[in-house]
Formats: structure tokens, sequence, C-alpha cells
């Protein structure tokens, strides 16, 4: 099982993949403090048996250094212990707004998920042979 995460400042997106490349968004983790989410990221991790994940970084943005160097600390607190993959996440959540689903005044998380989903969709596409 593999598992994607859109990780943002106030909300975590989460997608799960299947061997077959199905992809499914799953309820995003609210961000109170980066312990809390970290925690519930990994309860979702090991509820799922997840043995790899796929994280969304920024590329060519305006703060891609300080996002970047955010979010592998967030995945550092995760202690997570599989392969651990980073896909660009340019223009994830403009795509995911586009299913209609979520739109990005709502805070619970459809977005950041559907958005997870997109990404693990774009690294399975290059991927899935060899995982």
């Amino acid at each position: 099982m593999l598992a994607s995460l859109d990780i943002g400042l106030k909300r975590i997106g989460l997608a799960l993949g299947y061997k077959n490349g199905v992809v499914v968004p799953i309820n995003a983790v609210l961000r109170k403090n980066r312990n809390q989410a970290a925690r519930d990221v990994m309860m979702i991790l090991n509820e799922y048996k997840v043995k790899k994940i796929v994280v969304g970084i920024p590329i060519d943005g305006s703060s891609e250094e300080e996002m970047i160097r955010r979010i592998k600390h967030f995945v550092g607190l995760l202690n997570f212990d599989g392969e651990i993959f980073y896909e660009d996440e340019s223009f994830s959540s403009i795509e995911a707004s586009e299913f209609g689903i979520a739109n990005h005044r709502q805070k619970d998380g459809k977005l950041d998920s559907l958005a997870a989903m997109i990404i693990l969709q774009r690294f399975l596409s290059r991927n899935l042979d060899n995982l």
C-alpha cells in the first residue's frame, strides 16, 4: 500500500494508492500542531499498513526552499520506516479544484486530499511498473 501526503500549514491531505494503480483520497488531518499532526498521520499510515509514501513538494515556487525544509522536517517527525519519495506538487491544488467537489474556501481538507490524490497519480504514472 502506498500513501501520498500534501503537507500544508493547516491541513495534511492524504490519498491511498493500490498496486493496480487506483488512487483514492481519504480524510485530511487537520493540523493543530506538528506533533499532533504527525501522530495522526502515523495512525493512518499504520492502519492501512502503508509501506511507501509519496510527499508533495513545491518546485519553482517563491518560497520553495523554506517549504521544502518544513515538509522534510515534518516527514522526519513521522518516524516512518518505509520508503519515502518526493513528487512535484505544482498546480495540484488548482487541478484538484477542477473536480468541483471542494473549493479553497472550505477548511475540511477535501481539496488537500484531492491534491494528494493527484500527486500520487503523477508519481504512479511514471513508477507503477517499478513498485
